[in-house]
C-alpha cells in the first residue's frame, strides 16, 4: 500500500489541511477518489462568516441580516428543542412571496413581522423536517453524495460532540477546494473535452426570463423550473444579465416585494451592487477552463451561450453541473 501524502497548508487559500491518500490512477474516477481521500474539514476555510438564527427571530430582521452580511443562508437554533432544526434561507422567501403576493387572505408586509418558527409551521410547513447535516469528519464525496441526493445547495457540517455548526458546504465550495489542490493529483483526461462532448447542462427547454416580463414572472419560474438563476434576454434573444434567486433578497432590503410587478430591466437597474455584464461560456471551451474561470471568478454560475451570444443554450452552469456528472456518474 502507497503511503499517505501529506499536503502542504495553504494559509492564504483559506484552507486547512488535515490527511489525503494515495492517488496514481490516472483514469476519470481519479477525481472521486480524490474526494473519499478528504474530509469535510480540509475544505473549511481557515476564515468564514457564519450567521445563526433563533427560530423566535422576526422574519424581517432574519432577511435584513442575511442581506447586510452578504450570505444567502443561515442555520436555525431551536432554544426549546436545544439543536438545529432547519436552515432560512432565499428559498423560503421567493417560496413565500410567489404564493402570497396576490392572496386576497394575507399581506405580504404582514407575513415579515411573523417570527420564523411560524414561518416554518403555518406558511412553509416545514415543522416535520429535518435538518440534513453531515459531521466534520465525513468525507467530501459523502457530502457531494447527500448534496445532490436531497436536492440541496447547502450542507451544514456539524461537530457531534459540541452540536456546533463549522461551516456550511456548498457545491462551489468544493469545486475551489479542488480547483486549489487539483493540481497535486493526476489530471483527468476529460478536463481537455469541450463543454459539448461531456454531457454537461441542459440544451432543451431553458429556462429564461424575458427584460419585459415581471419579477414576479421570474419567481414563478424558479418556483416552478427549481432553477437557481435566469438569464435575462432582450427581444433579440440575447443575454443581457443574469437574475439569481439572490437577487430578490434585495426585495426585502429595498422593501420593494410589494411591488413585484416592475420589469426585470426595473430589478436589474435596481440593484443594490453592480454587476458587469454576464460571465459567460462557450460550447467549444474545455471543462478545465470552465471549472478554473468559476472557481477564480468565485461565482456559482456561468451562462453557457453561442458564440454570437444570441442564445443560451444552457441554464447557468454551475458546479453542481459539473460535480454530478463528472464525480459522481
Amino acid at each position: 500500500m502507497d503511503p499517505l501524502t501529506e499536503f502542504p497548508f495553504m494559509e492564504e487559500e483559506g484552507l486547512t489541511m488535515k490527511r489525503t491518500g494515495p492517488l496514481q490512477d490516472p483514469d476519470s474516477d481519479v477525481y472521486a477518489k480524490f474526494f473519499m481521500s478528504h474530509c469535510c474539514y480540509d475544505a473549511i476555510p481557515t476564515s468564514s462568516k457564519l450567521v445563526i438564527f433563533d427560530t423566535t427571530l422576526q422574519v424581517k430582521k432574519a432577511f435584513f441580516a442575511l442581506v447586510a452580511n452578504g450570505v444567502r443562508a443561515a442555520p436555525l437554533w431551536d432554544n426549546k428543542l436545544q439543536c438545529f432544526v432547519g436552515m432560512l434561507t432565499i428559498t423560503d422567501f421567493i417560496n413565500i412571496l410567489h404564493r402570497y403576493y396576490r392572496s386576497p387572505m394575507v399581506q405580504i408586509y404582514e407575513l415579515e413581522e411573523h417570527k420564523i418558527e411560524t414561518w416554518r409551521e403555518v406558511y412553509l410547513q416545514y415543522s416535520l423536517n429535518s435538518l440534513i447535516s453531515i459531521t466534520p469528519d465525513s468525507s467530501l464525496f459523502e457530502a457531494i453524495y447527500s448534496l445532490l441526493k436531497n436536492k440541496i445547495h447547502r450542507l451544514p457540517v456539524i461537530d457531534p460532540e459540541s452540536g456546533n455548526v463549522l461551516h456550511i458546504l456548498t457545491h462551489k465550495r468544493i469545486l475551489k477546494f479542488l480547483h486549489i489542490f487539483g493540481s497535486m493529483i493526476p489530471k483527468p483526461r476529460f478536463l481537455q473535452k469541450r463543454i459539448e462532448e461531456v454531457n454537461i447542462g441542459t440544451f432543451k427547454s431553458i429556462a429564461t426570463i424575458k427584460e419585459t416580463e415581471t419579477v414576479y414572472d421570474a419567481l414563478s419560474v424558479f418556483v416552478e423550473r427549481r432553477v437557481s438563476a435566469l438569464p435575462v434576454v432582450n427581444e433579440q434573444g440575447k443575454v443581457i444579465a443574469l437574475y439569481s434567486r439572490f437577487d430578490v433578497i434585495n426585495l426585502a432590503a429595498q422593501k420593494s416585494y410589494n411591488n413585484l410587478n416592475m420589469t426585470m430591466q426595473e430589478a436589474i437597474q435596481g440593484r443594490w451592487c453592480c454587476i458587469e455584464g454576464v460571465l459567460k461560456c462557450y460550447p467549444h471551451e474545455t471543462l478545465e477552463t470552465i471549472i478554473d474561470r468559476i472557481a477564480e471568478a468565485e461565482v456559482h454560475r456561468l451562462v453557457l451561450v453561442d458564440t454570437d451570444d444570441v442564445r443560451a443554450f444552457s441554464p447557468p452552469l454551475s458546479p453542481f453541473h459539473i460535480l454530478s456528472t463528472r464525480i459522481l456518474s
